[in-house]
């Protein structure tokens, strides 16, 4: 049974941010930890009556505190690790996606339709690929239909007119052409029903009401 991947891209977000949360909460207690510390408290306050005393040299006095930036200094490098980490994860699983669904959308705009959206994955963009390529597939169909029928009318004003051209119409042809006119008539009532399954955008006067569409005058 296929999962429902409505919220996948949701939850992957909020995993990615939390991971940053996480990783920047970790450090922060552990520098607040080490800046609590009892033997640095000591350790400072130690160097600082040495120095009073002459024992130690001034360079010597601020050891402890750089050893404490020493750490503040990895720890944001470990922060900055994780961002890096989570960046990567975030360009592979969502932008590259929708750099190529927006790469293929525009080269069906253009008229390719022989462009597909191919994402392996379970969410919300698999799905917006999916309604990208079933467009394009109707498209193409649509297309497809149009050319038989304007093939078909082709051949049927070429037949007919043949047919006009002889001397003396018998009855033998009038039947052919009425059978011309019965498959060019079938074939625009099934591109009618395929456009009928589409919504077109409404279109406004100046006072904001809804035109009425040829569709909508179609169903009425």
């Amino acid at each position: 049974m296929k999962s429902d991947s409505r919220y996948t891209l949701q939850r992957t977000m909020i995993i990615y941010f939390l991971l940053i949360g996480f990783a920047s909460l970790l450090v922060g207690l552990e520098f607040i930890a080490e800046t609590n510390r009892q033997e640095l408290k000591e350790s400072i306050l130690t160097s600082f009556e040495k120095y009073s005393n002459h024992e130690i040299e001034k360079e010597e006095l601020f050891k402890p505190i750089d050893r404490l930036r020493n750490k503040a200094v990895l720890m944001i490098v470990i922060i900055m690790f994780v961002i890096l980490i989570v960046l990567t994860m975030f360009i592979k699983n969502i932008t590259e996606p929708l750099q190529h669904m927006i790469e293929v959308s525009k080269k069906i705009s253009r008229g390719d339709l022989s462009r597909t959206v191919k994402i392996h994955s379970d969410n919300e963009l698999s799905e917006l690929g999916n309604v990208i390529n079933e467009m394009s597939s109707n498209l193409q169909e649509i297309i497809l239909l149009s050319r038989n029928m304007c093939n078909s009318g082709h051949e049927f004003v070429d037949r007919t007119s043949g047919l006009l051209e002889c001397e003396s119409i018998n009855k033998q042809n009038l039947i052919i052409i009425k059978q011309e006119v019965i498959n060019l008539s079938r074939e625009i009532d099934m591109v009618d029903e395929f456009i009928d399954y589409f919504k077109f955008y409404s279109l406004k006067d100046q006072d904001g009401h809804e035109l009425e569409t040829d569709q909508k005058q179609g169903q009425n």
